[in-house]
């Protein structure tokens, strides 16, 4: 890829890894960077990217160092087995999934020396996948959001408001306490 790419280099990789981590369907037969190893939306379509990029994250600005670290070691792990490169996608989206899934086991594991920054990529790919945390749940909602439809997250009412007749337990916990408004909340 051509060194004045840097933006798509790093959203590719990036997309890569989170695909590795919650796996989804490609967007389209020319996808790259979302192996297709699984059917529905996984992290990628849930919105990992997008949560990323959220400066509540933290992590923003070392995004571009994460995947150019996460390149380094694709190049690496790629020459220990022998594996053919492609340049036309970054090393890591070269990767075969399976190859992808090894790297980051190893990455992730015990000991390994960068194992905090490849763990919190991980769990914000799983954040954007499991709560769709970069979104306002009823907006997720109306979007089809692919991991909470895939967990069963109910609809909210028409009002946007999640009302539970039912108690989960199958009976009532505790009766309301008196100073409770009518909006659920303590006085």
């Amino acid at each position: 890829m051509k060194p004045a790419d840097t933006e798509n280099v790093s959203t590719t990789t990036l997309e890569a890894f989170a695909d590795t981590i919650i796996p989804g369907e490609k967007r389209s037969p020319e996808d790259r960077a979302v192996a297709g190893a699984a059917p529905g939306g996984g992290a990628v379509a849930a919105g990992a990217i997008e949560l990323l990029h959220n400066p509540a994250t933290g992590i923003t600005e070392g995004l571009t160092g994460l995947a150019d670290a996460l390149n380094d070691h694709a190049r690496a792990y790629a020459a220990e087995h022998d594996l053919a490169g492609d340049d036309t996608v970054p090393p890591f989206v070269a990767l075969p999934f399976a190859d992808r899934v090894a790297l980051v086991r190893a990455l992730t594991a015990p000991g390994h020396p960068e194992k905090e920054f490849w763990v919190l990529l991980a769990l914000f790919s799983n954040m954007a996948f499991d709560s769709a945390a970069h979104m306002h749940t009823v907006e997720a909602m109306a979007q089809g959001h692919p991991g909470l439809t895939a967990m069963g997250f109910s609809q909210p009412d028409a009002d946007g408001l999640w009302r539970f007749p039912e108690y989960s337990y199958g009976r009532k916990l505790a009766d309301l306490h008196p100073d409770t408004t009518p909006s659920g909340s303590p006085a």
